[in-house]
């Protein structure tokens, strides 16, 4: 038996038991005649002792411990003079009487400790010692506690966890497939799965009714904090429901989370329709721990002689409570901020509402104290606010506002990562038009369908951009958490969107005809939902970035630097794939 107990579990009430101890080294510390070390497991960490009491061999063995070695330790629990109240096991000790060296290791190359020495790139490449980490291992161990909630809900609800292909057929629309070569059939490839769609659907055309999976999933799509080339979904589909069910059954789900991991109770969770959230937030994923709505300004700006008013398509702004104290310094950094690429605006108007009742703004040269006053009025600012403004084409204003109020959020620490603010946006377009290729492409993906009330729009190309999708987000704290859809689930109805984004009948059957097939079979109304769990993990563990909470992340260029991946293959397994490189 390598250990009769863990790092972790030993107690006051265990002293004088023998115990056996496995684990690494955290540190040595030798003072002679008294020597300490911290062993560590996944468990927690217990202090080992040795005095002038002890035979002289141990001590000399346990000076050749190094950091990280792994060791075993048999011995008596005693209480410990020198208590740690910070270590769950701070009140005893292990009186050392043998050892065992399991095995060796070289120095790391950073501290593994809380607060390690080690950046980021240099831990990636040693992953397998940063999850030794403290901070590391608990985010493990919170998505393995969120799954098994997830698991248990889900199965409690009647849903059968089902897994789907790996290796699919690739289709278009959506991010770029990664593809797989096939051997067996050369000039052929399958592609990793950008989700289950088709296959859940396919469950619901089966008779499934209630299908989930916590699911891999594979996207060739630029990186960042919350992206990775391969990620997890929460993957669900329901039959016979309407958007209502999706939505109590969804939120019911994010509720048990918020209870069992925070101990947290939520009402009803707020609905914001698609347009509403655009209009007032310029986003469709608005952050709702704090105010700071859009105003929108020209009714009572234009005609003043201003030309950037005069002539923007909108004039927008936001109000920043008890922001009138703003330094010039402070208030050209902001108009730096959203002149920046990332952001796009031509420049910022401010308009101080000083604590005195007077007005101070970058545009005094246009608009009288009067004129200002109403201004104030519109956004129902306030003495000691400070108002802040935006123009130009209407949705890329939307968009640049939405950063500068983000920005605001930060600086005036609303954003606080342990404050939830949980969102449903509702009535989503169905389509949104790309300049680039002059064409409709689907919002969501092809199979949603559009509200009831307005698929008569499908036969006119002019309303297209006025079809609601029959789709909703979840949205937490200013990020899209899940999203899903009511179904297309009639053919002909299926047939029309497919036309309506520029596929022909031939094209449509050879991409999608084995779901178009199953239609034919009396497929049931149907609709899911999906949440991203890499996502969810990080806003339940107050994080940025999804990187944190998955054992073997990408890097932000897509790279496993600890494996070497992706990587050159031998030109004999090119051969047998029959594939020729023509890299220029």
């Amino acid at each position: 038996m390598y250990r009769t107990h863990t790092c972790g579990e030993l107690r006051l009430a265990d002293a004088g038991k023998e115990v056996t101890l496995a684990g690494w080294v955290q540190r040595v510390r030798d003072k002679g005649s008294l020597v300490w070390i911290d062993l560590r497991d996944r468990y927690g960490i217990t202090q080992l002792f040795l005095d002038g009491n002890s035979d002289p061999k141990l001590i000399e063995q346990a000076r050749t411990f190094g950091r990280e070695f792994v060791i075993q330790a048999k011995g008596t629990v005693i209480e410990r003079e020198s208590k740690n109240p910070n270590m769950p096991t701070g009140d005893i000790e292990l009186k050392v009487n043998a050892f065992i060296l399991l095995n060796g290791s070289k120095t790391p190359p950073f501290t593994i400790e809380d607060v390690s020495d080690g950046g980021d790139d240099l831990r990636m490449k040693y992953r397998y010692l940063d999850i030794r980490r403290n901070p590391v291992r608990k985010n493990l161990e919170l998505r393995h506690r969120m799954a098994m909630l997830v698991r248990n809900y889900l199965s409690n609800l009647n849903f059968l966890e089902i897994e789907t292909p790996m290796l699919i057929k690739s289709t278009p629309e959506g991010a770029r497939d990664f593809v797989v070569p096939s051997r067996m059939n050369p000039g052929e490839f399958y592609a990793l799965p950008q989700s289950p769609q088709q296959y859940k659907q396919l469950l619901m055309v089966a008779g499934m009714d209630r299908y989930f999976q916590i699911v891999r999933c594979f996207r060739d799509e630029d990186l960042r904090a919350d992206r990775q080339p391969e990620f997890t979904q929460i993957d669900c589909e329901m039959s016979f429901v309407e958007q209502e069910d999706v939505l109590n059954t969804f939120e019911g789900l994010a509720k048990h989370l918020f209870k069992e991991m925070k101990g947290l109770d939520f009402d009803q969770f707020p609905r914001m329709t698609w347009h509403d959230a655009m209009k007032y937030y310029g986003s469709d994923k608005p952050d709702i721990r704090f105010g700071m709505k859009f105003v929108e300004l020209n009714d009572v700006v234009k005609g003043k002689g201003f030309g950037l008013f005069d002539n923007a398509d909108l004039v927008v702004g936001i109000n920043a409570d008890g922001c009138s104290e703003y330094t010039r310094k402070q208030l050209d950094a902001l108009t730096e901020f959203v002149k920046r690429p990332q952001v796009g605006a031509g420049g910022m108007v401010y308009i101080k509402y000083n604590t005195d009742g007077t007005f101070k703004s970058s545009v005094d040269k246009f608009y009288s104290p009067e004129d200002l006053k109403v201004i104030a009025e519109e956004f129902g600012a306030k003495p000691g606010d400070l108002m802040l403004i935006l123009c130009g084409e209407a949705m890329k204003t939307r968009v640049q506002l939405n950063a500068l109020r983000l920005e605001m959020g930060n600086q005036l620490g609303l954003r606080n990562p342990d404050v939830y603010a949980p969102l449903w946006v509702i009535d989503f377009p169905l389509l949104e038009w790309d300049e680039e290729t002059q064409r409709y492409y689907a919002m969501h993906h092809p199979f949603t369908a559009p509200k009831p009330e307005d698929e008569a729009l499908l036969d006119d190309p002019t309303k297209w951009g006025d079809i609601r999708a029959n789709a909703y987000d979840i949205v937490m704290n200013g990020v899209e958490v899940g999203g899903g859809s009511i179904r297309i689930h009639d053919r002909t109805l299926q047939n029309k969107m497919f036309h309506t984004l520029g596929f022909t009948d031939e094209k449509a059957q050879e991409q999608f005809g084995f779901l178009m097939g199953a239609f034919e079979y009396g497929a049931p109304p149907h609709a899911g939902l999906a949440f991203g769990f890499d996502r969810l993990c990080s806003l339940f563990g107050g994080a940025d970035s999804i990187r944190d909470f998955i054992a073997f992340p990408k890097n932000n260029a897509g790279r496993d630097v600890m494996s070497g991946s992706p990587a050159p293959i031998a030109q004999e397994q090119l051969d047998e794939l029959q594939i020729a490189l023509n890299l220029k």
